[in-house]
């Protein structure tokens, strides 16, 4: 039975979400499976990728993302630029701060403000200001060779800790001083990549190369026993994540995996549009992105700034904090175990065996 939702007693997070947003209907029913599906990922000791779409970190989530990276509850992260960007600026007391979308933007663009919803940066600032942090960071790397974006943002992190006055207000440095991998998936779109081409213009080689995105994500995948993710939104890192099953079992013909375990995502988006933000959980399993088409599959219809926070503090609270997996300081050892058992299918090198004996 549905009762009357009883508030008094359920002053906790937990408890309201386990006794009266699990005992209600629609988008609350939604957001205490979410949290519950979490915590059983951690139960589970799955590996668990968090994707992070939309302004996330402007809006202060880097202090959540740095909470669950300590406690051992994310493992690897897929972001977009511009959230790893924008996470920079309050380390080094860059100004970031509440603003209103009631405004003259015009107004704004003439006093050097940039305008993120209700959030308001400082082009000089804060923009430019972020900008030399990256170039120096970049400055110190051998980009000789071809690197990953997560080894690009593990050197960032470790600068961060090395030159910031507040490095603990940096997901990102938090993720470096772990080991947890940050990819991105679209390195190019964000003032990151923008920034790049300066060295690149002069002289340095800055060798990102986006496909070892695809192998070590892959090889985190298939290394690890279970898969889940938490995905804050959709775009480009929602299917980063999800198409590491179909590298696997599609192009590399490996069948240790059959779909990701669990699923948990948190979007406005509709899935009648077509768009693929909106692609349901059940869609992605026609695909083999997923295990199963129903099981240990939530997608939370509301805004993440109102949803993640209400999930991490239930994780939190009800899951055993988890030892470190510093997948950072494993990435080379699991990409080789995924290369040389593809090398020595037989399957595959049927499939491959033109391009494997006369590469070009």
């Amino acid at each position: 039975m549905i009762e009357p939702l009883e508030l008094a007693g359920n002053e906790s997070v937990v408890d309201l979400i386990d006794n009266v947003f699990a005992r209600s209907g629609f988008n609350g029913r939604r957001l205490a499976e979410g949290a519950q599906l979490y915590r059983s990922m951690l139960d589970n000791n799955a590996t668990v990728g968090l994707t992070i779409a939309g302004a996330m970190t402007p809006i202060g989530m880097s202090g959540i993302f740095s909470s669950l990276i300590e406690a051992g509850m994310v493992d690897f992260i897929i972001s977009t630029g511009a959230n790893l960007y924008h996470d920079l600026h309050r380390p080094y007391e860059f100004p970031m701060v509440q603003g209103s979308p009631d405004v003259d933007d015009n107004a704004l663009a003439d006093e050097g403000v940039a305008r993120i919803y209700d959030v308001f940066i400082a082009d000089d600032d804060t923009l430019m200001a972020t900008d030399t942090v990256i170039l120096d960071a970049v400055k110190q790397m051998d980009t000789s060779k071809p690197f990953s974006t997560a080894t690009l943002h593990h050197k960032l992190g470790q600068m961060v800790f090395e030159t910031a006055p507040h490095p603990e207000k940096s997901f990102v440095a938090t993720a470096a001083k772990y080991d947890v991998p940050i990819y991105t998936s679209s390195p190019g779109d964000s003032s990151i990549g923008m920034n790049l081409i300066v060295p690149q213009l002069h002289g340095q080689d800055v060798n990102l190369n986006p496909l070892l995105d695809v192998i070590e994500t892959a090889a985190i995948v298939r290394d690890a026993d279970i898969n889940g993710v938490v995905e804050i939104g959709g775009g480009s890192p929602k299917n980063f994540y999800l198409q590491t099953q179909p590298t696997l079992h599609q192009i590399l013909l490996d069948k240790t995996k059959g779909g990701h375990d669990y699923f948990l995502q948190l979007t406005t988006d509709s899935p009648h549009w077509g768009g693929l933000s909106g692609a349901t959980p059940s869609e992605a399993r026609s695909w083999g992105k997923l295990k199963d088409a129903r099981q240990n599959n939530v997608v939370v219809y509301s805004c993440a700034s109102l949803t993640f926070p209400l999930i991490a503090q239930y994780a939190l609270v009800k899951a055993a904090k988890r030892k470190q997996r510093r997948l950072f300081t494993r990435i080379g050892e699991m990409t080789d175990v995924m290369r040389d058992v593809a090398a020595n299918h037989p399957a595959y090198r049927a499939q491959y065996s033109k391009y494997l004996d006369d590469p070009k």
